[in-house]
């Protein structure tokens, strides 16, 4: 996408923003939860997400509520990449208001692809999912808004020019811009249907003895509240101006940060306990880095990956987090494992049972070998 685009498909976004008003926040905290499924990344797929919640029992056959006081965390990451977004986004939005009326929730989390969907970066939206936004009057929309980028460039030349308007010019501006780009951006600008109900959620709330969120907590906001992280994000998707330097857009930010995932473990052993002991909770669950596709314990299940490569994207596989009376499960492909605490044999036995319920070869076999040498190397 060309900076011309970047920088006016942005402009289009902040006018929207600009009368939009502060997000209402929903509590970040719950106690007393008896049952937590929670899924990770979803990128489009809808159908996959709609067999993991009826595998984790919270969803029926007709895609309506079923899991009663359950809470399910969804931790971000349902557009982009795939095609169905916007089913699985009205999917939540349903189960959201179902899941009250039964005693249950519905923690829907914003991740950094829900936050580049409402500022307008969209280097991972498909065209499926401008599609999906089309209608019977997606035509004329996108004619009077080629009408208005023309008129708006003429009265503000770049610095190089003016372009030849012409159909060559045309055509590449369209084929940029699919019937249905404006009815998604319009959707998911601050004030939209979706920008507007993805700021009124939160980063990372805790249930219980679990806080859970998109890419991690690092260093950089160890010291941080909840209420600091969640405020701080939802006033930069409120005002697009206070985005850089801030926390949505930051690498090392709760929305992207892969350190908890990817890093040696001896290395932010220390900063781990410190975030335990911080909200007082004893773990932390993540997306954001897909696993090999099953739900992956670190730093002796303190930290649990929960990013299995569910959409097909990234191997359409099936496994989700589920905590009972606060013991944590493995729901892999319709059958619970319990998770163990270590990297020890229970490791390697979880990731063996993993395996055999994969089709075959399982990209679990490759972790079991490590695992398994990890262990020599141990001993």
């Amino acid at each position: 996408m060309s900076n011309l685009i970047k920088s006016t498909l942005l402009s289009f976004c902040f006018l929207c923003a600009a009368a939009s008003a502060a997000a209402d926040f929903r509590e970040a905290s719950y106690n007393g939860v008896a049952r937590v499924v929670a899924v990770g990344d979803v990128h489009g797929d809808y159908a996959q997400f709609i067999d993991v919640l009826r595998l984790a029992g919270v969803i029926d056959r007709n895609g309506n509520w079923a899991g009663g006081k359950t809470h399910l965390v969804q931790t971000g990451d349902v557009p982009d990449r795939g095609p169905d977004s916007r089913k699985a986004l009205d999917l939540l939005r349903k189960l959201e208001k179902q899941s009250v009326s039964a005693g249950g929730a519905v923690h829907a989390l914003i991740a950094n692809h829900e936050a580049m969907n409402v500022y307008g970066d969209l280097r991972y939206v498909v065209p499926g999912e401008y599609a999906a936004f089309r209608d019977s009057n997606s035509e004329h929309v996108r004619e009077l808004y080629y009408t208005q980028f023309v008129d708006t460039l003429k009265k503000s030349p770049p610095p190089e020019g003016l372009p030849k308007f012409d159909a060559r010019y045309k055509k590449q501006w369209e084929a940029e811009r699919p019937l249905g780009f404006f009815e998604h951006r319009m959707a998911f600008a601050p004030e939209g249907v979706y920008g507007k109900w993805i700021r009124g959620h939160n980063a990372v709330v805790k249930i219980d003895d679990s806080i859970f969120l998109h890419g991690g907590i690092g260093p950089k906001y160890a010291d941080k509240s909840l209420r600091e992280i969640n405020e701080a994000v939802a006033r930069e998707l409120e005002d697009f101006s206070k985005l850089q330097g801030g926390v949505a857009m930051d690498e090392n930010g709760p929305l992207w940060y892969r350190g908890l995932a990817q890093e040696d473990e001896n290395s932010l052993e220390a900063h781990v306990q410190k975030v335990l002991d911080r909200h007082g909770i004893k773990r932390i669950v993540i997306g954001h880095t897909p696993t090999r596709g099953a739900v992956t314990p670190r730093f002796n299940g303190r930290v649990l990956m929960i990013d299995v490569g569910l959409s097909h994207y990234y191997g359409a596989r099936l496994a989700c987090l589920i905590i009972e009376n606060g013991k944590p499960y493995a729901m892999h492909r319709g059958t619970k494992l319990e998770l163990p605490s270590d990297t020890g044999m229970d490791y390697i036995r979880y990731l063996k049972q993993a395996a055999i319920l994969d089709p075959s070869p399982s990209p679990l076999q490759r972790s079991v070998v490590e695992a398994e040498a990890a262990l020599a190397r141990k001993r």
